[in-house]
């Protein structure tokens, strides 16, 4: 699960006092019709033991709706290959699972997670774009629990004595970096441009920072042959190729990335906002030195890809009244503050972000939030996963200079749609 190793090492054990379960007995007609009775609740692998104290808290209020909590490896690919087997079997064996957003889609698509009522959860306190990313043809399918947003990373101490500002669009960036930065021997700008799914994330950013998008319709309709998806990947490779995107970057991850930025190699770094508790702990040779900024884009902030991680109930569970008010429980006020100031997780309720306590405590916050307000979720589609290598593999061969920027654009065209993302035997007429 792709955000797990993003925020896994700045998470801390939580330990949630409720006063009173946010989860009780529901409101008439709320929530799942069915039964009442004992959870189980699958995850990536918990490598903080962080949703352990949750769960003892909710067990020890409700001993009659017990819940287990299963953690698998916290490989997403792994994870998903899991749940996938698991629920495709007819097992019910999960009740309740915490799947990545960009797996929303996919599991919905394929009737593995049971559609939810959106009345019996506090949804109108949430931040509005988290709550799509929750959403397939119009249903509600999970309830959002944690959220992300790209942000910009930079060396204010560097920017600040040469009396520049952070970057707002993508000519600033690629003149600081290609100018600034190596006055000081840094790199100019990382992402995680390694064929995975960080790849796919930083590409679609860029595409729909230009206005652009991967997918219409949620996939019936491909639309990455576009103005923006060119210029998108140009701005990309034309980093590469004249080296204020170091050539080691095409080999980083969210961690490799992280490093290079707390370790003072780089002057920008785009990552998941885990990197500012991270960059501002002892031993970082950045600490004290750095501020994040939104993403730019090619005239001013650009769009970040959300992240973040949401919560369905399986088609299959034997009590799915109690799986909605577990669900509701997670996703309580109470809970997401404890989210946030134990886990350093973003949480999904809205109040949290304006918060004067917590913004003192965690100063991002107000930047993060204009990041998740502006953000859009990854493309929809049933096979996602093909949605992704996709991207993956042309733009590695895009940004190894293998392939021009408008040939790559033609060949996602082609391959984008020949998935079914629909069900169906392609994915329609491509183009705007």
């Amino acid at each position: 699960m792709g955000w797990v190793r993003s925020v896994a090492r700045g998470v801390l054990v939580a330990a949630v006092l409720l006063a009173g379960c946010a989860g009780g007995a529901p409101p008439s007609g709320a929530g799942p019709a069915g039964g009442r009775g004992a959870l189980t609740f699958v995850t990536a692998g918990d490598l903080t033991d962080y949703l352990g104290p949750l769960v003892a808290e909710w067990n020890a209020r409700r001993p009659a709706e017990r819940v287990t909590l299963v953690e698998l490896p916290d490989a997403a690919d792994e994870t998903r290959a899991q749940m996938l087997s698991e629920l495709r079997s007819g097992s019910r064996r999960f009740d309740v699972l915490n799947i990545d957003v960009a797996w929303t889609s996919e599991f919905a698509a394929a009737g593995l997670v049971a559609p939810l009522e959106r009345e019996r959860f506090d949804l109108a306190a949430f931040l509005p774009p988290v709550v799509e990313t929750a959403t397939f043809r119009g249903r509600l399918y999970a309830v959002p629990y944690v959220t992300n947003a790209g942000l910009l990373y930079y060396r204010k101490d560097v920017l600040d004595a040469a009396g520049e500002r952070p970057p707002r669009t993508w000519a600033e960036l690629a003149r600081l970096a290609r100018t600034l930065a190596p006055r000081h021997g840094l790199g100019g700008y990382a992402g995680q441009f390694l064929p995975y799914e960080g790849l796919t994330v930083n590409v679609t950013e860029a595409i729909q920072s230009a206005g652009g998008t991967v997918l219409r319709e949620e996939g019936a309709r491909v639309g990455v042959d576009s103005d923006a998806a060119r210029a998108a990947l140009t701005f990309l490779a034309g980093g590469v190729r004249e080296g204020w995107i170091p050539a080691e970057s095409l080999r980083f991850t969210e961690e490799e990335s992280r490093a290079a930025f707390e370790e003072g190699r780089l002057l920008f770094l785009r990552n998941w906002p885990y990197v500012y508790a991270d960059a501002g702990r002892p031993g970082s040779k950045v600490a004290g030195r750095f501020e994040a900024a939104p993403l730019p884009g090619p005239y001013g902030p650009g769009t970040s890809v959300l992240g973040g991680s949401n919560l369905a109930v399986s088609a299959r569970s034997r009590h799915p009244a109690t799986a909605a008010d577990f669900l509701a429980y997670l996703t309580s006020e109470r809970v997401q503050r404890q989210v946030l100031t134990r886990g350093s997780l973003p949480p999904v309720r809205a109040s949290l972000y304006t918060d004067p306590e917590l913004v003192a405590a965690h100063p991002y916050l107000p930047i993060l939030r204009e990041s998740v307000l502006a953000a859009v979720p990854r493309p929809k589609s049933a096979r996602y996963d093909q949605v992704s290598l996709a991207v993956q593999a042309v733009a590695q061969d895009v940004l190894a200079l293998r392939t021009s920027p408008e040939e790559g654009v033609r060949r996602l065209t082609r391959e984008l749609a020949a998935i079914p993302h629909d069900g169906r035997e392609t994915a329609g007429p491509v183009g705007d």
